[in-house]
């Protein structure tokens, strides 16, 4: 059945065709987001939702929809999408962080020419009929010094085309490297030494705990007299009422925001006050950028829909399409290994180590762990996923680690899962052979070889003769057929072990029959997702 996508914003026709022209059914509803008990009522029906920002995914719309798998936003914000409880509930959230980058970054650099003309303040006046050249005294860019905070994507087109204005551009932003820095021919410093020197700050980084009012009212008062300040990012970056302040008393010379603390606008400090520039958040508002957005996210949620292609996802690693195909068998058989020693453990498990072997350890390794931890959740709780599993992990309070190392035995690549719990540590390791099917290669230090199937049967005992034989003719006399028998041990008469694989699983009568004859330590049923 074709996956089911429910468009309830505005967004082009041409990004909607693209959905039909790649085999996906989709229902066009662009005003439908605007009625939250209307987008509740089906939102059960689809596998994914694209909007933009009228659209609200609540706690609510994430409990009706059932069969969702992803809800992508059409630009950069989020607020409106509740991502911890559509990580809880397994639903994967996209953005378009590159479409309107060059739009906002543009409108950035528009805002800041603004603020350093006094362009509209001087536009009202003429059209007004006044003739007040002399009241409109502006500033050169030229040879000024521009503080950006944040140097990402964004923030570098601002910086290149600023560098084009003959400005001297200094960032600051904790994930900018030297060598970047250097390359992007702007110099990196402190926060406080930004403030200090900037005649120009223009904010771009996203709004998180860590950047909630970067300018507060401390750090605005360390700033550069006759400093101007553009925000074209997000609200809440700086504290609008100690700006205001500022700009009364003359400290700071202008402000020009696109963006506030509380959307829509109607009312704030910054209002009506001489040299501040407001713009109804416009970065993203060009027809190029609407569209290029709208396309961007009709084609990643085609891609995650139709091949499992992961990108742009805030709330998992991203997997490109070249990825998925490559890295395909290793995804089900890391799922395969936490699935077995999920099913194998009962007790609360403290910790998870994930070792990566030989050529694997090259790939993307945190789809990997993802993949390996939801697994293993499914023991418990078969709703987990790819997206859900790390948070319930973090929730549990699980540690998980992982190893990367050059290829250590006969095999190319392998995978290695290791538990540990306050009684026992359980490991099991896999690989993947040239015809793309999982194997399972080691089970607590034991060596085999075995096809993995949807119903299997593991079982452990002393290495005695007889153990086969009895095995075999309980299955047999139970009429339950073995479609692949892999056995090995540890040494001449120590721990042995048997993985079956079977055409059904047995009936509990059959587990017990098996159990009663004393001769395995244990005797577990295993069932996997093939």
């Amino acid at each position: 059945m074709a996956p089911k996508v429910l468009v309830s914003d505005k967004l082009s026709e041409t990004a909607v065709q693209i959905f039909r022209d790649r085999g996906i059914e989709v229902d066009f509803e662009p005003n439908l987001g605007k009625d939250k008990d209307a987008l509740l009522a089906v939102i059960g029906q689809y596998d994914g939702l694209a909007i933009r920002s009228a659209t609200k995914v609540t706690e609510k719309i994430l409990a009706a929809a059932d069969n969702l798998k992803v809800v992508a936003r059409a630009g950069i914000g989020v607020d409106n999408v509740d991502i911890p409880n559509a990580s809880k509930k397994g639903v994967i959230v996209m953005n378009t962080p590159f479409g309107n980058m060059i739009t906002t970054a543009e409108h950035a650099i528009a805002m800041m020419f603004s603020v350093a003309r006094q362009i509209p303040e001087a536009s009202a006046s003429t059209h007004a009929g006044k003739w007040e050249k002399s009241k409109f005294m502006g500033v050169e860019l030229t040879n000024k010094t521009l503080g950006v905070i944040g140097a990402g994507n964004i923030g570098g087109i601002v910086c290149d085309r600023a560098l084009g204005l003959k400005m001297k551009v200094i960032a600051y932003d904790p994930f900018l490297s030297p060598e970047r820095a250097d390359k992007m021919g702007v110099t990196k410093v402190e926060l406080d030494e930004l403030l200090q020197r900037a005649d120009f700050i223009t904010l771009h980084v996203p709004f998180t705990e860590k950047t909630r009012n970067i300018l507060s009212r401390e750090n605005l008062a360390k700033t550069k007299p006759g400093v101007r300040i553009i925000n074209c990012a997000r609200g809440g970056l700086v504290d609008e009422e100690a700006l205001a302040e500022l700009l009364k008393s003359g400290h700071i010379a202008g402000a020009a925001f696109d963006v506030f603390a509380v959307e829509p606008a109607k009312e704030n400090p910054l209002f009506n006050l001489p040299n501040v520039v407001c713009t109804p958040h416009l970065g993203a508002a060009t027809s190029e950028a609407q569209e290029n957005v709208a396309l961007q996210v009709a084609e990643q949620m085609s891609d995650y829909l139709l091949t499992g292609a992961v990108s742009n996802a805030l709330n998992m690693p991203s997997v490109t399409a070249e990825e998925a195909k490559v890295m395909g068998p290793w995804i089900h058989l890391a799922e395969h290994l936490g699935a077995f020693v999920g099913q194998m453990t009962g007790e609360v498990i403290k910790e998870i180590n994930v070792v990566y072997d030989g050529a694997v350890s090259k790939m993307n390794l945190a789809a990997l762990e993802c993949a390996a931890v939801a697994g293993l959740m499914k023991a418990t709780n078969p709703a987990v996923n790819m997206v859900s599993a790390s948070v319930i992990a973090k929730e549990r309070g699980i540690a998980i680690s992982k190893t990367t190392q050059d290829k250590s035995g006969v095999f190319d690549a392998y995978i290695k899962l290791t538990v540990k719990t306050d009684k026992r540590e359980r490991s099991i390791a896999g690989t993947v052979f040239s015809d793309g099917k999982p194997r399972f290669i080691q089970i607590k230090g034991i060596n085999i070889d075995a096809e993995i199937g949807a119903h299997m049967l593991y079982t452990s005992n002393k290495d005695v003769p007889g153990i086969i034989g009895k095995l075999g003719s309980i299955l047999a006399a139970n009429n339950v057929n073995i479609a692949n028998f892999t056995l090995g041990r540890a040494d001449q008469g120590a721990d042995a072990i048997a993985l079956l694989y079977i055409d059904e699983q047995p009936d509990a009568k059959v587990l017990a029959e098996l159990r009663d004859t004393g001769l395995f330590q244990i005797v577990a049923p295993l069932e996997f997702s093939v």
